[in-house]
């Protein structure tokens, strides 16, 4: 995916999951990945199967910046609300490319994971792989641990991207971009200067190379019947 299309498209997440932190108080996700991420008609996305999230606390609060030194100044930012889910989860979750590295250690870990994945996310969508899969599900392990993140010289990405993308994935949570000041501090980010986010939802998503195609249901396809037992009422004849 070309990196001026990626704004919009890693936008939707970000604010998915600042709405699960505000204002469903406190769900972490912890299973992103492009399968869960869906396309919507309008070209807008939205996050799918939440088998893996878990409920926490959240401990909304306002953050104000320091007065400026000049009174004349008229360069203050207004307070930010952030309301990021505090209680951590010692669970073993998520898919193997995307697990952040507190979830391998056993550390304990909360909302940071979820800016984890959205580094990943947004390294698989520029550069089409996970940046450290490895030849198994322990070398990938040991990678995400270990390896240091590197940027293909061979695909052209913008500096904004990769330096967002570095943010995202310290392996310390409290170094990680997002897990203090929220969802705020990467809408903040230079990656995404120019989206107006509180009309996000009305924008119109960069065209696409190869245009979306509705597939609809085929007049010929049987319905498939499910017994209480999660069998099939007629087996299916895969080959």
């Amino acid at each position: 995916m070309k990196s001026g299309h990626l704004p919009c498209s890693t936008g939707g997440p970000a604010l998915h999951f600042e709405q699960l932190g505000c204002f469903v108080q406190g769900i972490v996700y912890r299973d992103l990945k492009p399968e869960n991420v869906l396309l919507q008609k309008d070209g807008h996305v939205v996050l799918t199967d939440f088998d893996l999230s878990f409920k926490t606390s959240c401990k909304p609060k306002i953050i104000k910046d320091p007065l400026p030194k000049k009174r004349r100044s008229r360069s203050q930012l207004r307070p930010e609300f952030v309301a990021e889910p505090v209680t951590q989860s010692n669970s073993f979750v998520g898919t193997e490319e995307y697990i952040a590295p507190e979830i391998i250690t056993g550390d304990g870990h909360s909302s940071a994971v979820d800016w984890w994945a959205l580094g990943i996310f947004l390294y698989e969508m520029l550069y089409g792989r996970t940046p450290f899969r490895g030849r198994n599900r322990q070398k990938t392990f040991a990678n995400i641990l270990h390896k240091d993140l590197t940027f293909p010289s061979s695909i052209p990405v913008s500096l904004a991207a990769r330096q967002l993308i570095n943010a995202l994935l310290q392996r310390d949570p409290a170094s990680r971009l997002g897990s203090n000041g929220g969802a705020n501090q990467i809408k903040q980010h230079a990656f995404f200067r120019g989206i107006s986010w509180p009309l996000i939802r009305c924008m119109s998503p960069p065209p696409l190379d190869v245009p979306l195609q509705l597939i609809g249901k085929d007049p010929n396809a049987k319905d498939v019947l499910w017994e209480d037992s999660g069998m099939l009422v007629h087996p299916m004849e895969l080959f």
